[in-house]
Order: C-alpha cells, then structure tokens, then sequence
C-alpha cells in the first residue's frame, strides 16, 4: 500500500506515519512533476491534487485534502471519480470558535471605541459606552456544524441565549434554544443580537448574506463571519453598518482575498478584521496529522474514514 504526500510536507510526517502504520510505503514530494509520476501507482493522496495527477493515477482509492473548506478544491473530474475524499474537518473545533467569541467579547466592552480613541490620546469618559451585557443578548448561529457548536458551547458559559440554522443538523443540542432548518433564516435574524456566520460554502450558501439578508437582521444588531468569504457580499455589509442599520461587524473571511486596501471596510471604525488566521495557532500541524494517521488507519483495516466529503455538493 502506497500513500503519496503531495506539498510543503513537514519533514517529520514520513516516519511519524510510517510508526502510525508499519508497512505502507510513504513517498513525500513537494515537485509536482515527481508526484505526477508517483502519483501512478498510490492508493492514497494527500495534498492538492490536480487533473494531470488524476489522470495519471491507476490504484488511487482514497484522497486526504489538507483543507476543511473544500469550494475550490473540486473539479468535474474528480467529482466523477470514485475516489473517496476525506477533509479536515473538525481540527478547529476549538480555535475558530475562540476567535468568535475575542469578536463578540470585542463589541460587549466597547473595544473597537476605546482603540480607536487610543490611537487619538483621548481618555473617554463613561458615558456614551456601547458596551451591553452578554446574558440578556440573543446569538444567532449559522451553520452549527463542528465549528458552530463549538461558538454555542463558549457562548452558553456566557449567558447568552442562543438559536441556530443548520442544513443537516436536526437534533437540538442542550445549549441551543431553537434550532431551525435554513428555510427559517429569517427568523433567526429577526430575533438575533449577534449573528455568527459558521456555514461552508455551497452553491446554496454563496452570497447568501445580501441586502436583503442584512436588512432582515434586527437594528444595532453585530455580524460576525468566520465560515466563509463569499457566502458574504461586501457591498452589502458596507452598506449596512455605515447606514446605522448594524452596529458592528467582524471579519475573518472576505469575498476577496486578500481584501483590497482601498476596500472601504479597512475605514470603518466598527468593524473587526483579521486576516484569515481564526483557525491558525502553535498546533496546527499536529491537528493534521493526527488526522491523516487515524484515516490511514482505517484506510489500511478497511473501516469506514472519518470526514468523508459528498463531492458533489462540496462538504
């Protein structure tokens, strides 16, 4: 059995793997034309695979992608293929939903106020503070997959009453309130304080949130999306917050990335905005790994493989 690593590959994966599962031999490259010879005879990938190297592969029967999100690794080809793929999904159950709720603790004391008076020198006085009290607010969730139950988890030990959207889930968790189907979007947004958006992005979920979508959440209510850029259209957001109608937003994924530094989103105020790092930490590594270990596993004794992805609709 044959597992091809494909890209900036730690160095220390090779032997990790091979103790993970003696006998399998591991061939790790980061030069596309060797893995497209290598490629010829694996059963198993990992990495970015290309059509070339899919076209080249006589034995492959199983894809490990580097990536949870998978709206640009898929192509028609692949699709077709009967190759399972598996994603990473799950390896920030902890580190996304951390990052959420710095976002949401930001806004309940008035942070982006007081920096931006920081930049200036001025020492403000109490009154006229934005900040409000996390127990008598209402988050909305979008998408409560791994991620978004991980938000739901921190923000019930804050209080907070929380409802939720999800296109798959149907059993309610104990921390959630309400739990819709996305049909009921609307509602979530009409009831809403904060909405965090969690969700991936499908054909369904692409510019999701529009104008129309904004202008259905509560007045002074915070947007938060750390799921995926383009299921947010920009335009809109801008729209919303500079007219009032939302009192903040935070970012971590954008339609456009990198975001342009003419962007009218790098000047407004109220506005969080981190560069894509929500999931990044000092262990990153290690997540995937372990991971592509367990799967190679299963892989090896034939059992069925954690994160397998429908192809078809992307997640």
């Amino acid at each position: 059995m044959k597992l091809l690593l494909f890209g900036n590959i730690p160095t220390s994966w090779p032997q990790k793997l091979k103790q993970a599962a003696p006998g399998v031999d591991i061939v790790s490259t980061h030069i596309a034309q060797t893995a497209l010879r290598e490629i010829a005879d694996a059963d198993a990938f990992y990495g970015h695979i290309s059509r070339d190297m899919l076209r080249a592969a006589r034995r492959l029967r199983w894809i490990q992608t580097p990536l949870a999100g998978l709206e640009s690794y898929f192509f028609p080809e692949l699709i077709a293929h009967p190759v399972v793929v598996t994603n990473m999904r799950g390896i920030f159950y902890d580190t996304i939903p951390d990052h959420v709720m710095c976002f949401l603790l930001c806004f309940a004391r008035d942070m982006p106020r007081y920096w931006a008076a920081k930049q200036q020198s001025v020492w403000l006085s109490r009154e006229g503070t934005g900040a409000f009290h996390l127990s008598s607010r209402t988050l909305g969730i979008v998408g409560l997959g791994g991620i978004g139950y991980g938000v739901a988890k921190r923000a019930a030990g804050f209080g907070l009453r929380i409802i939720a959207v999800d296109a798959r889930l149907d059993e309610c968790p104990p921390e959630v309130e309400i739990l819709w189907g996305p049909d009921r979007l609307a509602d979530l947004l009409g009831q809403a304080d904060i909405v965090a958006v969690c969700a991936p992005e499908t054909p369904t979920t692409r510019g999701l949130f529009d104008a129309e979508r904004f202008s259905q959440m509560k007045a002074g209510a915070y947007f938060i999306n750390i799921g995926r850029g383009k299921v947010v259209l920009l335009d809109a957001l801008v729209g919303a917050v500079r007219s009032g109608h939302l009192a903040g937003a935070a970012l971590d994924v954008y339609e456009q990335e990198p975001l342009p530094s003419d962007h009218p989103l790098w000047g407004l105020e109220n506005v969080l905005m981190t560069p894509h790092v929500a999931g990044v930490d000092d262990n990153d590594e290690d997540r995937r790994i372990s991971v592509l270990a367990d799967n190679l596993r299963r892989f090896i004794a034939g059992s069925t493989l954690h994160n397998v992805v429908e192809k078809g609709a992307g997640f």
